[in-house]
């Protein structure tokens, strides 16, 4: 395979159905070749492509599902964890969550992360490269493939900043909604950012109907420059700014995440402070935006030293939100046995090379 040719897993029908008129193929074969590329078949698995129409395609394009290169699942709630494998050898991480309301994906946009926070294992290491839209798209075919079950709903919280892939992640948007493939709409899917701000502006443009997830993590510029080197480029109330212009352009609510870290941000006067800032920032007589902001106890990462805040220092965290009009949840934590959280299975995995 020449991983210097155009990926299959990456185009559109349209795109499909040029790349068959340049090699001489009808039409329609660009729709049976996107439809069954999504359902996870390779060229070669499909049998109402002849054998010269695949010799043609495989000159001109390329094509690479992730392998599953590990797979963990927890005996406690069947969270499964994947480590991809990419063409180029590389590795990513995904995780499958199961719910009530049907199967959740958290996938990976790019080999590693430069975003640098403090409490994250995937950015140990640095960013290698971005994944390409068939990549994205790929992990959500193949943990399909693999489980043999329908995923609904996709989160964007893995390995990498999905905005620091911005044109692949558009692409990937438009790719997992096609009704012809997937067939994701775009309601059932979260991006979460660490704060890019000027591709915060660019996506309110996109008329997307994604959830936005911002991963604030503290509530005033000192606390969070220190644990999120983002913060030293684009600050609080600059971020604050985004967060109210996207709302008012998009009409789509905005998810907070705070990640709770012992003797860092969990006390009860970090709680006030975060409310205050909330209220404040997108609570004006312009602005009826509903908050919500997601608790999260941080995940123990070796390297880090972070410690997760206690229950009861979590509970205060919440209920004192909650005082000052704040909706705020605790995220559950699924496949505790296995290390759900993105970036460890790739560390491990690389130490061990």
């Amino acid at each position: 395979m020449n991983n210097n040719l155009p990926s299959l897993l990456s185009m559109s029908r349209e795109e499909l159905c040029e790349l068959m008129i340049s090699i001489g193929e009808p039409k329609y074969r660009a729709e049976q070749l996107f439809v069954q590329l999504h359902r996870g078949l390779s060229p070669d698995e499909m049998t109402n492509i002849g054998k010269a129409t695949r010799e043609k395609l495989a000159a001109v394009a390329s094509y690479h599902l992730p392998r599953p290169k590990r797979r963990l699942v927890s005996a406690i709630d069947g969270t499964v964890k994947y480590l991809f494998e990419l063409a180029d050898g590389n590795c990513v991480e995904s995780v499958v969550m199961k719910y009530e309301h049907g199967n959740t994906i958290c996938i990976s946009s790019q080999v590693g992360c430069r975003m640098g926070c403090k409490f994250c294992a995937s950015t140990i290491g640095g960013k290698v490269r971005d994944l390409d839209a068939g990549e994205l798209l790929g992990q959500v075919i193949a943990a399909q493939k693999d489980s043999n079950e329908r995923i609904s709903n996709i989160v964007m919280m893995g390995i990498g900043e999905p905005l620091d892939n911005y044109d692949n992640v558009l692409k990937f948007l438009r790719l997992v909604g096609d009704e012809k493939g997937i067939c994701i709409g775009q309601r059932h899917i979260s991006l979460s950012t660490c704060g890019i701000v000027p591709k915060i502006y660019e996506l309110a443009k996109e008329n997307l109907q994604i959830t936005l997830s911002i991963s604030l993590h503290a509530a005033d510029d000192t606390t969070r420059s220190a644990i999120m080197p983002v913060n030293n480029k684009w600050g609080v109330e600059e971020l604050m700014r985004a967060c109210k212009d996207y709302y008012s352009a998009s009409g789509r609510r905005i998810s907070f995440e705070y990640t709770l870290i012992s003797g860092k941000n969990d006390s009860r006067k970090s709680a006030l402070a975060l409310a205050e800032l909330l209220n404040r920032s997108l609570r004006t007589r312009s602005s009826t935006m509903p908050i919500h902001v997601n608790l999260i106890p941080v995940n123990e990462v070796e390297e880090t030293g972070f410690v997760r805040a206690d229950d009861s220092a979590i509970r205060t965290f919440a209920k004192t939100l909650e005082s000052k009009g704040i909706r705020a949840t605790v995220r559950r934590k699924l496949g505790a046995d296995i290390n759900a959280s993105c970036g460890q299975l790739r560390r491990a995995d690389g130490k061990e090379l």
